[in-house]
């Protein structure tokens, strides 16, 4: 009897995180689903699966050995959101697989995140609730001491993908100036957005709040270090909302305890963060615990979209929502699970 799987192997996510009822229902039509999400699906029982596996949900090593054994497979999507270097993209792309994920999932509420903590950061509100609460705080001007209007203020941005876009389509109607570092994009996209195409130092030299939305490559792991940081006008805000290792996280801090500038992170060199680090008393340091992107609608919509795709796909039609692997640019990319918080 022929056999149509969908081997589900989602970890560090799971489908009850993930889809709704409604959406779970519309997976179990898709093929006969085989779960395995208590832990990693074994490796015997996936080779026992991939004759029969027409679709893959989830992040299993799909090597090209695999691939070989796998004849019947449209589809693998990927819902960590984040392409892993376990895959054989090129082998994928030559065989006619799709390899998707539904990243911008998250899009929208990091942004809006984003866009609150650098208000925060321009403001003061969370420095100067600390001092309402201890009974220090001022009134009227005196309150207001090192703070700016984020309106007008110029702003680079670092990373122009999902998140970035976003954010820019946020910010608009506060009139800034809009400064964007991306060697992977060609200007004409950053200007049809109204933002200025800029070098890595002009973004730093010209912005009073910089947001981070850059993925981790093999090229540039901390190319955002001290020399960056000094660039910085005193007083400016640093915004990491994409991942810790494009940042000389060491830097940073350092440039936050001198004064120099402030900073919000969502993200940490090693997570969950031990209770005894000393990031947690740096003064002009806004902390977020990996949270920004992880609203309930988000963790919805990615299996939302997963589903959707793989309809179109099941049907012989391209994806319309997930975005694509590339092998060009996913081979560069050294991205990790991470936790589903």
């Amino acid at each position: 009897m022929t056999r149509s799987i969908v081997l589900v192997d989602p970890l560090p996510r799971t489908l009850e995180l993930i889809m709704e009822p409604s959406v779970r229902a519309k997976l179990e039509k898709l093929g006969e689903v085989v779960l395995s999400e208590d832990r990693q699906m074994p490796a015997e029982q996936v080779e026992e699966l991939l004759p029969d596996t027409v679709l893959i949900f989830g992040q299993t090593d799909m090597p090209k050995e695999r691939l070989d054994r796998a004849p019947k497979l449209k589809a693998i999507i990927n819902v960590e959101s984040n392409f892993i270097p376990n895959i054989d993209y090129q082998a994928c792309v030559e065989r006619g697989i799709w390899v998707i994920t539904p990243a911008s999932a998250f899009a929208s509420p990091v942004a809006e995140a984003s866009l609150g903590m650098a208000l925060d950061l321009a403001r003061g509100f969370t420095w100067a609730d600390r001092d309402f609460r201890a009974g220090s705080e001022k009134y009227g001007l005196a309150g207001n001491e090192g703070v700016f209007r984020f309106a007008g203020a110029p702003v680079g941005i670092v990373g122009f993908g999902d998140l970035g876009k976003q954010l820019r389509e946020l910010i608009r109607p506060f009139k800034n100036v809009v400064r964007v570092f991306d060697p992977w994009l060609p200007a004409e996209i950053m200007e049809r957005l109204d933002c200025a195409p800029s070098t890595l130092d002009e973004v730093f030299k010209e912005s009073r709040v910089v947001f981070v939305f850059a993925s981790v490559t093999s090229d540039n792991e901390a190319f955002i270090g001290r020399r960056e940081f000094g660039l910085m006008q005193p007083g400016s805000a640093f915004l990491l909302m994409s991942r810790a290792a494009v940042v000389d996280f060491p830097a940073m801090l350092d440039a936050v305890r001198s004064g120099h500038i402030t900073a919000a992170t969502d993200v940490f060199p090693v997570e969950p963060v031990a209770a005894d680090d000393p990031i947690r008393e740096i003064p002009g340091l806004l902390l977020s615990a990996h949270r920004t992107g992880g609203t309930r609608d988000a963790f919805y919509e990615i299996g939302s979209m997963a589903v959707a795709d793989a309809e179109l796909i099941m049907k012989g039609l391209p994806p319309q929502l997930c975005r694509r692997a590339d092998p060009a640019t996913a081979r560069r990319l050294r991205s990790k699970p991470v936790s589903i918080s």
